[in-house]
């Protein structure tokens, strides 16, 4: 090999003696003694077709729009360690199905079982399943999938794997957290509120059977009262059986009972007045309902106990939590089945309205729904992913895990449709006018059916315990997205994961004291509305961006393939149209749209003020202005180099120089290039810290250095 003598190839080849740049310009890279030659990355140099050159600018790498110049000093060749799968400083699953089932409990949650069936119905029933199945291909699972590679392969929580990935984006990582942490401070009141209608369930009579007066008004109407009234040939009006005397005394009291406009449900009138206790509006919170307060204490307490040990318990936990609700499905769908009209049900939401399809909201709202029921932007699936061994199948689980989760809408839309057709049916209504949204539908709809079904308490029992596993799964991901962000910015924390875990806890159940109050049910519903809809779907638009046209989505691919293989050219090609083009149009569509069609939020008839409008404005922002304060901290970080400021973008856009999976960082770690094996980079370089932003595997498999 000209350029080097023998005994110089030698020194190099068994190191850590290296050649000097002019030594290296000189090699001839088309000769078998390169091949042989193990060299380590130098920055400064590219491989030609005659040797190496200097490498003063970006160089004209294709995949990417940042180019991906190699630190000045020697860095190790991170192919040279092994290939490990564990990162014990963190943790991994320990079972084969721990992540997988964890990854479902997460996707699958109260949306799935609720959300789903009321916007089939409200968007033409089953023509709404193609718009759903379609935004699902070209956004959901695109989303999904990206990613869980994404974090599989750093190993890290949101905030570590943006720091390392693209500096200049350090916050969206903060972002994606502060969406979870909202979002799991109210998640959790809503499985507060089922832990309060599952021991309130433990008795012979369920309480909302009747109309107590302690909670009920007289527009209370109790089926149960009102049949023993009419077996009695009474008749039942504002709670009271009035008996053929007594009913002379009230005139045009037949024409007054048989007028159903102003009939209350007693579920809904005890789950406002006896559980919420609910004031009249935002500005009137009133004071605390210990019963909630104790809820809340046991649903904190749950969660603190199964992540108090890391993925290791919560893992576990999942076994149970993610398949219990599959049972009790079954079980109601079979036993919905079989009530008196339940098929009026079944049909408003099977019978498709194909003029629906023309307009925009129902595609808005099934990219919406898709977007909610499979979590991205959140945080969650990066932090999942992240205690996954390296090589791994995330994308089987991602297929997995997407069709599971339409699956699983579909099956869900049935068991409802079928108990709001029984509901219609025993209201004597149009099943559109018998059918809310959200909580309503929770806790209102069905804990009224149930009282109409025999041995009441019992399926009151497996409802709520089912809501509880539902609400479970995705609480102990939102946390742990939380947690993870934190153990992976203070590393020193790790081994007392016990003491952060309860020290959130304990913070979440102070805030979620605000929830407890009378007005507590319209905090909620503000959160719910504004926390986690445009800074999740602008994150997520990000980060498409930047993963798929700064980093590249070739190179990213390829970093997929060193986790599960070799992939064909056209399973390649699909994934780099779908995240370059598919994802990032639905993207913009959704954020669009819901910009359009954005009205002041409503709590039923109750129409929030313009200062709580704004306070959700705020809420709404509060995730993307990390993005931009964490940019500007970067920069400014940066200026004390001297560069200017187009060249400090493009230096923190590109990932660190410890960029890559954990093992391979760790190798780094513990192969830190002394002083002396840098005493032949450029004097320039050693003067300031750009090379922190460097990454010596950016472009690993296009330049000459993956050949070696």
């Amino acid at each position: 090999m000209s350029g080097i003598s023998r005994e110089h190839r030698e020194s190099i080849s068994n190191g850590p003696l290296l050649p000097t740049i002019d030594e290296l310009k000189r090699i001839d890279t088309s000769t078998a003694e390169f091949q042989e030659l193990q060299l380590p990355r130098i920055d400064g140099l590219r491989r030609t077709d005659t040797g190496l050159s200097d490498l003063s600018s970006l160089n004209d790498d294709k995949a990417s729009n940042t180019g991906s110049a190699f630190p000045l000093y020697l860095a190790p060749d991170l192919d040279d360690f092994e290939t490990g799968d564990e990162e014990p400083d963190r943790g991994n699953w320990t079972g084969k199905f721990d992540f997988l089932l964890s990854l479902l409990g997460y996707s699958v949650g109260l949306g799935n079982v609720w959300r789903f069936p009321y916007l089939v119905y409200n968007n033409g029933g089953g023509a709404f399943l193609l718009p759903f199945i379609v935004m699902m291909l070209v956004a959901g699972l695109p989303l999904m999938f990206m990613e869980l590679a994404f974090g599989q392969y750093a190993s890290l929580g949101p905030i570590a794997i943006y720091e390392k990935f693209s500096p200049l984006f350090h916050g969206l990582g903060y972002g994606m957290v502060i969406i979870s942490s909202v979002v799991c401070l109210y998640y959790n009141m809503i499985i507060a509120w089922s832990l309060f209608y599952l021991f309130a369930s433990w008795s012979a009579i369920l309480p909302w059977e009747q109309c107590h007066p302690r909670w009920s008004t007289e527009n209370c109407y109790s089926f149960k009262d009102a049949d023993e009234c009419k077996d009695s040939n009474g008749t039942y009006f504002h709670r009271v059986c009035y008996n053929q005397s007594a009913a002379v005394f009230v005139p045009n009291l037949t024409a007054l009972a048989a007028d159903g406009s102003q009939r209350r449900l007693p579920a809904e009138q005890y789950f406002d007045n006896e559980v919420l206790g609910r004031s009249h509006g935002i500005d009137e919170m009133g004071e605390m309902k210990w019963q909630l307060v104790v809820s809340l204490f046991g649903a904190w307490f749950i969660v603190f106990l199964c992540l108090s040990k890391g993925v290791q318990t919560s893992g576990k936990v999942v076994y149970f939590t993610a398949l219990f609700p599959y049972l009790v499905l079954v079980i109601l769908f079979f036993r919905g089945i079989t009530l008196p009209g339940a098929m009026d049900g079944i049909k408003w939401y099977v019978i498709p309205d194909w003029s629906r399809l023309t307009t925009a909201k129902v595609w808005g709202d099934a990219a919406v729904q898709i977007f909610f029921a499979l979590s991205p932007a959140w945080g969650g699936l990066i932090t999942l992913s992240s205690y996954n061994k390296f090589h791994n199948n995330c994308y089987k689980d991602a297929l997995i895990v997407a069709v599971s989760n339409v699956l699983t809408s579909i099956f869900a839309g049935f068991v409802i449709f079928s108990v709001i057709g029984f509901l219609a049916h025993e209201l004597d209504k149009q099943v559109g006018d018998v059918i809310e949204q959200g909580a309503g539908l929770a806790f209102i709809v069905y804990p009224e059916v149930v009282t109409r079904l025999p041995i009441s308490p019992l399926w009151a029992f497996l409802f709520f315990f089912m809501l509880i596993t539902l609400g479970l799964d995705s609480q102990f991901a939102l946390l742990e997205t939380v947690v993870t962000a934190i153990l992976d910015r203070f590393p020193q924390l790790r081994n007392s994961k016990i003491w952060v875990v309860l020290c959130v806890s304990i913070f979440g159940f102070a805030f979620g004291l605000l929830f407890c109050c009378e007005g507590g049910v319209y905090i909620l519903q503000l959160m719910d509305t504004y926390a986690a809809s445009y800074s999740v779907i602008l994150i997520a638009l990000i980060e498409c961006i930047l993963i798929s046209w700064v980093y590249g989505a070739e190179r990213f691919l390829k970093d997929i393939e060193r986790m599960i293989g070799v992939q064909s050219k056209l399973w390649k090609w699909t994934w780099m149209f779908v995240w370059k083009f598919a994802c990032p149009s639905t993207l913009g569509f959704i954020l669009i749209f819901n910009w359009l069609e954005y009205e002041p939020i409503k709590y039923g008839v109750y129409v929030y003020p313009p200062w709580a409008n704004f306070l959700g404005w705020i809420l709404a922002l509060l995730p993307i202005t990390a993005i931009p304060i964490a940019a500007g901290y970067k920069l400014h970080k940066l200026r004390k180099t001297g560069q200017p400021l187009l060249r400090r973008i493009t230096l923190l856009l590109r990932p660190a120089i410890d960029w890559g999976p954990a093992h391979k960082r760790q190798a780094m770690n513990r192969r830190t290039p002394g002083p002396s094996e840098c005493s032949n980079a450029p004097s320039e370089m050693t003067k300031n810290s750009t090379s922190n932003f460097l990454n010596p595997a950016f472009s690993r498999v296009y330049s000459f250095e993956t050949q070696m």
